[in-house]
């Protein structure tokens, strides 16, 4: 009777476990919960912990709350306004923010979200390279089309439960004909650009040369003049000394004179000079007094 009972209590104590074990689930942190019953949402859990639920007539589906992160596979391609093509890289980080429109507007279903909001990101990148130049989508406007496709692309994921928290922009590239043409038109400015500075800088050589030889001009013209003036100085005084001579000795000067004569005459052994002995030449040869 004893080993009856405790069978029975056993049995109990077992089915009540398994039955509290189905009452009881618990959230983690990381994660939504939503109760439903018969297929109908009871309840929404945010909070994390214990909770409760009726056993075979409710079940719990968990929803990640994290921030997710959504890359395109490939880069995408979109037209300038000039219909230039780009390439672009892209990512999107966006995380669930109404749990129960999550469910209702895509099923709790991570790829159909994902799937809606490469649609939605794509359109309001498709429009905002639509609007913009070459330059701009490269390097000028980057950070505006990324707040801008951000903002318009949070405002209709909303609509899903969803809130997109960053548009990134990873790479912007040109497609390989655009990159030829860019690369043909860069090289076209650079040549453009470098036969202007070395034109500018001929010229800029040629007004140094020409101001050189004009100093070297105006150089050589005063120091001409100098010199003739220091000459012409120096010839006066000579001549002012000569003539001071010739005034306090003349007949002393006619002698110097008569040998500088001499000396011209017969530098050289096979000068030759015809000339009157009793010429006034031989005036100082004849008498060392200077008398007949």
């Amino acid at each position: 009777m004893m080993l009856r009972n405790l069978q029975a209590f056993a049995v109990v104590l077992f089915v009540s476990l398994v039955t509290l074990s189905m009452c009881v689930f618990t959230v983690d942190q990381r994660y939504y919960a939503i109760v439903f019953q018969l297929g109908e949402v009871v309840e929404v859990i945010n909070e994390p912990g214990l909770h409760w639920k009726w056993p075979l007539i409710q079940n719990v589906r968990t929803f990640d709350n994290r921030i997710l992160t959504m890359e395109t596979p490939e880069p995408e391609r979109y037209l300038t306004a000039e219909k230039k093509p780009v390439q672009v890289d892209s990512f999107v980080k966006w995380r669930i923010s109404d749990v129960k429109q999550y469910y209702i507007s895509v099923g709790g279903d991570e790829f159909v979200a994902k799937t809606r909001l490469a649609q939605t990101v794509n359109a309001g990148l498709r429009e905002a390279f639509g609007r913009r130049s070459v330059h701009d989508v490269v390097s000028g406007e980057r950070d505006m089309i990324m707040a801008e496709v951000q903002r318009k692309a949070d405002a209709e994921a909303r609509s899903l439960g969803v809130q997109i928290i960053d548009v990134r922009l990873k790479r912007v590239d040109f497609t390989p004909e655009v990159s030829d043409s860019v690369y043909r038109r860069m090289e076209t400015e650079r040549k453009r650009v470098a036969n202007e500075l070395r034109s500018q800088g001929a010229a800029e050589a040629e007004k140094i040369k020409a101001d050189a030889d004009r100093q070297r001009e105006i150089i050589v013209a005063e120091a001409y003049r100098d010199a003739q003036k220091l000459k012409g100085e120096g010839d006066a005084r000579a001549t002012a000394i000569y003539a001071e001579s010739f005034g306090r000795n003349p007949e002393f000067y006619r002698f110097y004179r008569s040998l500088e004569a001499y000396r011209q005459s017969f530098r050289s052994k096979n000068d030759l000079l015809v000339i009157d002995p009793s010429s006034d030449f031989f005036k100082y040869l004849k008498s060392s007094g200077g008398k007949n």
